[in-house]
């Protein structure tokens, strides 16, 4: 026995078509590819966005709009939303998802809406420079993480 005498088992593989040679093979002539057209060419791929000849979509569509691709979408926090905390609490989001004021991953940011009685220690990833006054003004005071350079 030798390597060029090893054949597949009787009935395990299928002769491949032959295409274009002769009618016996019934893909005589045209070889499968209908008549004539783009599609019967050497080459003639059709791409998977082309409509046939109607105007396309992405033209058919306005254009409308942009969005940042690095653009930082934070969760936001009002300052009255911690009116109900006692003093000298520190907020942070281990808090707030325990009061059910934050819900979903991503950073968080203080803004100045409502107003705020007791002395706070907020630690969130931004906070509005209003908002930070509001907080101070209490006697408390904002602790956000350094800028990255």
């Amino acid at each position: 026995m030798s390597l060029g005498s090893i054949r597949p088992a009787k009935g395990s593989t299928k002769n491949k078509k032959r295409r274009g040679k002769g009618s016996a093979t019934g893909l005589g002539g045209t070889a499968g590819k209908g008549h004539k057209g783009k599609k019967a060419r050497s080459g003639g791929k059709i791409p998977a966005w082309f409509e046939g000849g109607q105007m396309p979509v992405q033209r058919r569509l306005p254009k409308r709009g942009f969005k940042q691709f690095n653009r930082i979408e934070y969760q936001v926090l009002n300052v009255g939303q911690l009116g109900d905390a006692a003093a000298n609490t520190v907020v942070d989001r281990a808090w707030l998802k325990t009061q059910g004021i934050v819900r979903r991953p991503g950073p968080v940011k203080l803004l100045a809406k409502g107003t705020i009685k007791v002395a706070l220690t907020v630690r969130v990833d931004a906070a509005s420079a209003a908002a930070a006054k509001v907080i101070e003004a209490a006697g408390g005071k904002v602790e956000t993480p350094p800028a990255k350079a």
